[in-house]
């Protein structure tokens, strides 16, 4: 401390300049303590302020300033335990009453990472003396052409910003998108890449370091996922496998890497040094990611839109602009290479905004984004238009296989309701009448919901009425339909049950896998079988019961069943039980399972049977369609 002294001789300490580093003034890579001294002899004038100020640019890395031997300042924290800071703006220093005397600063500089040069430490810009009003002012001046300078990067942050927000908006939507997902991953380290490294923030190193560096890995390995997926490599098991093992790898290494920088400026100095050696000669020839990935798509000549092309090449040169000028930078102090500062060095200036290859790069590679999404939104509602217009079609279809009008069963009332899941549904139902005064009941339930199990419903519907008029009984029917749908319905199945009402009240019943009808309060005991679509060989059996006047069928499909709640329980049989108890009809047996928490398509026929002179009736009570 006696340094600080105004006594002190200097004499034979060595001359440097203040308006550059060290490093470059001989000293090259020299880390540790450093002592700068300046001796002040100031000549005022009547009119001039009375007190000094000092403002000191930024200095790597941590520092205390002495006025006449007196403490009047510091940045940072020196050893024994160090703290600095990542970027620093200029500070100011109040240092009282104008007089003659000797400044002196106190500097300590960490120790070199791999990727530091050996021109820092020290000053960077030579300090400001001059009365407190005028300092200040000078402050504000140098912070607002900071803010000037960086405006277009805040712009560009901003916007990467909102994509984030609405990539992620899109994902939550939709978990299946992981395209989305990369894009929120990269575009969200964009801003915060800034707000921890390029803010100007109070923050210690090794908090910054210790957060910026899962920041930068999440940024690269979102973009290589991103890179996949837009060039459509996510179908290549074997590239995919490979990139799972480089992102683990790369991943380990790049955050054991940032835990030792985190660390740095303890006592372990040296052997951090050594760590961080090692791991960057790991994890830097993996972010050459980007190169096999374009490999592996001119490889396997994908054919994509110019969208994502575009996007696609934008996203390689941001990508391989931060490679290359990351490795051009390890171990340059020994390599002395210079390619870094030439890609950090301004293109051209607008409005005091410096303009690099990186920044441009990043701002096409938005521009690009931009265009994708405009050019995917027209797509999307184009395939929407068109996917709806099917959704019209197969509901147009469906209205004619499950009939708004039901024909008259001789000696029974008859109710039916109808509710999908979805749009369009995977239940069907016909009410066939033959000669002799039978009728036919078929009931069913494709697999699956939505369109595709509308279209194998207008197959089956389509094969019972072909059939029913040479195959009326029920095992035979169930028969002849299950040997055509066989191998036709893309791996799915339907269950199906088909009563024939004989005109003596006589009621056939077979089923294939469909739940058993109910009569009053018990189910009736139908033979178990198959589904149909399942087994070519499969036969059916039937059963024969008598009904009386008064007596209630009640028919339905597992969507009735299977009713959820919001806790998970399903409807169940005692409930449904305790439904077809007393005479209900369709609607109201619908309702209580829509109440209940619809999960599936629900239908239910109920038939009651009349006495002798009473007129049959036909009510169908299902909602619209287009409810």
């Amino acid at each position: 401390m006696a340094w600080a002294a105004p006594r002190f001789d200097d004499s034979k300490w060595a001359t440097i300049k203040a308006d550059q580093n060290w490093g470059s003034q001989g000293y090259f890579a020299c880390t540790g303590f450093a002592w700068y001294r300046y001796r002040l002899s100031i000549k005022g004038k009547q009119e001039d302020p009375k007190d000094l100020a000092l403002l000191i640019p930024a200095v790597d890395d941590a520092y205390e300033v002495y006025w006449n031997g007196l403490l009047i300042g510091k940045n940072g924290k020196l050893p024994p335990s160090p703290d600095w800071y990542l970027s620093q703006p200029a500070q100011t220093y109040g240092m009282g009453h104008i007089q003659d005397g000797v400044l002196a600063v106190r500097v300590w500089k960490a120790p070199l990472a791999s990727n530091d040069p050996g021109e820092i430490g020290g000053f960077e810009a030579t300090p400001q003396l001059g009365g407190p009003e005028a300092i200040a002012a000078l402050k504000s001046q140098l912070d607002y052409g900071w803010l000037r300078s960086q405006q277009f990067r805040f712009g560009l942050d901003s916007l990467y910003a909102l994509l984030a927000f609405l990539s992620l908006l899109g994902w939550f939507r939709d978990r299946k998108q992981w395209l989305l997902l990369c894009m929120a991953g990269y575009t969200l380290t964009q801003p915060l890449g800034t707000f921890l490294g390029g803010l100007r923030l109070q923050f210690p190193f090794s908090i910054t370091v210790g957060l910026l560096q899962p920041v930068l890995m999440i940024q690269d390995v979102s973009l290589w996922f991103l890179l996949l997926l837009l060039l459509k490599l996510d179908d290549n098991k074997r590239l995919v496998r490979l990139m799972r093992v480089w992102v683990t790898v790369f991943g380990v290494a790049f955050l054991l890497d940032g835990l030792t920088t985190a660390m740095w400026g303890t006592r372990w100095s040296a052997q951090l040094q050594v760590a961080d050696a090692v791991l960057t000669i790991i994890f830097t020839p993996l972010e050459t990611m980007p190169i096999v990935l374009a490999i592996a798509a001119i490889q396997q000549r994908k054919r994509l839109d110019s969208a994502r092309w575009l996007v696609a090449i934008c996203a390689f040169i941001t990508e391989m602009i931060f490679v290359v000028r990351n490795a051009a930078t390890q171990f340059m102090r020994f390599t002395h290479w210079t390619l870094a500062d030439k890609l950090r060095a301004p293109l051209f200036k607008v409005n005091g905004n410096a303009l690099n290859p990186a920044v441009l790069s990043s701002t096409l590679l938005l521009l690009a984004i931009v265009y994708a999404v405009y050019r995917f939104s027209i797509d999307y509602r184009k395939q929407q238009g068109a996917l709806e217009q099917e959704f019209r079609n197969a509901m147009e279809i469906q209205q004619v296989l499950i009939p708004e009008t039901l024909p008259k069963v001789p000696g029974f009332t008859v109710t039916s309701a109808y509710k999908p899941a979805q749009q369009v549904g995977g239940d069907f139902f016909q009410i066939i009448p033959i000669e002799g005064g039978s009728t036919l009941i078929v009931l069913g339930d494709v697999s699956g919901k939505g369109l595709k199990a509308a279209m194998a419903v207008s197959l089956i519907v389509g094969a019972v009425r072909a059939l029913a008029e040479d195959y009326a009984q029920p095992a035979q029917l169930l028969t002849q339909l299950n040997r055509r749908l066989f191998g036709r319905l893309q791996g799915g199945f339907a269950t199906c049950l088909i009563l024939l009402l004989k005109p003596d009240s006589t009621c056939v019943v077979a089923s294939a896998g469909h739940p058993a009808p109910f009569l009053n309060k018990e189910e009736i005991q139908v033979p178990g079988a198959l589904p149909l679509g399942v087994s070519h060989g499969t036969t059916y059996m039937e059963c024969e019961v008598a009904t009386r006047p008064g007596d209630h069928l009640a028919l339905y499909t597992d969507g009735l069943l299977e009713a959820r709640n919001r806790t998970g329980e399903l409807y169940g049989f005692k409930r449904l039980e305790d439904l077809f108890s007393s005479p209900t009809n369709a609607a109201m047996a619908t309702e209580a399972a829509v109440n209940f928490g619809q999960d599936d398509d629900i239908t239910v026929l109920t038939l009651t049977r009349l006495a002798a002179g009473e007129e049959s009736m036909a009510v169908h009570l299902a909602p619209s369609l287009q409810s």
